[in-house]
């Protein structure tokens, strides 16, 4: 993926945002620098499109900001051969990112409008390792698993069981947990039957909703 569009201002988003508060992960980095997050946002967000915060992008939903982008992918651990399943596409933000960083993505969405944008917008930029799916995001994807990765970008009160049966051994889940105004980011890795989950930091992310929508 090639976009030159806009990159002085990744390379500063990268540096000032991201590198500067601790994200080391040097292929991160360069997936941060690759991907241009102003294709993501609605057009009337554009000048915003590379500053530290959440932008919205329609039917109630935000692209997160750059830096907690980062982080999670920093978290995941990842090498570049995982199956990783992320839930909630949203604008495809993240996915691009992830599709970078990783053999395969597994993205499910629950709002078809933001499905349908998303996959639009990684064709047009070429983005190949991908599949897509409009569900229930707390059913995650199980004909796909088990995944050496899952990272949700929606907050549950908790972790969906549906998750932790789908993480393979070794493998890291990265998200968000708890009520609005007190949740989170929390970090669960499979050790065979086991579980062992850290904290990480306090976030605020939309609540992760249950069924399907068209809008």
């Amino acid at each position: 993926m090639t976009c030159e569009e806009r990159k002085d201002e990744r390379d500063v988003m990268v540096w000032s945002q991201i590198a500067a508060r601790g994200v080391r992960d040097r292929r991160v980095l360069e997936a941060m620098r690759a991907v241009p997050r102003h294709l993501f946002i609605p057009q009337s967000y554009s000048a915003e499109a590379y500053d530290d915060y959440p932008l919205p992008i329609g039917s109630g939903q935000t692209i997160s900001q750059p830096y907690i982008v980062a982080f999670m992918a920093e978290a995941l651990a990842l090498k570049g051969s995982e199956r990783v399943l992320e839930i909630g596409t949203g604008s495809g933000y993240q996915t691009a990112v992830l599709s970078l960083l990783a053999q395969e993505i597994y993205t499910v969405e629950r709002i078809a409008v933001l499905l349908e944008r998303a996959r639009a917008t990684l064709a047009s930029l070429k983005i190949d390792n991908v599949e897509f799916r409009l569900g229930d995001g707390f059913y995650g994807w199980e004909e796909e698993a088990p995944f050496d990765a899952i990272v949700l970008s929606a907050a549950p009160s908790d972790i969906p069981n549906a998750m932790l049966r789908q993480l393979a051994d070794g493998g890291r889940l990265v998200a968000p947990v708890g009520p609005l105004g007190a949740q989170t980011l929390v970090r669960t890795t499979r050790r065979g039957a086991h579980f062992d989950t850290e904290a990480l930091f306090d976030v605020a992310f939309v609540p992760m909703r249950h069924g399907v929508s068209d809008i």
